[in-house]
């Protein structure tokens, strides 16, 4: 699972490394979630990716994710995200 954040957005996917494919793929700017938060770059809105992006791959039939937080810190945003994909059911 990787996430990339932006100042006014925020993005999730999970990567299958083996076969370079991209399973699932969430952001702010997804249509569903824009109705859902006016500003995409808050905690609110972090914590609607990652409930999306738990339920999704759930869905897909996927259990188990790394995260990759590339070199942002784990707080804020990033961990609303990772927080939420865990109260989904993904585990890390």
């Amino acid at each position: 699972m990787c996430v990339t954040r932006s100042n006014k957005n925020i993005y999730c996917q999970i990567i299958d490394d083996a076969a370079g494919k991209t399973l699932v793929a969430v952001s702010t700017q997804s249509a569903d979630l824009r109705k859902a938060s006016a500003y995409g770059g808050n905690i609110a809105a972090a914590t609607l990716v990652g409930q999306s992006v738990g339920k999704q791959a759930i869905a897909q039939g996927i259990t188990a994710v790394k995260f990759d937080r590339g070199s942002h810190k784990y707080h804020g945003r990033l961990a609303a995200v990772a927080d939420a994909a865990r109260e989904a059911g993904l585990q890390f």
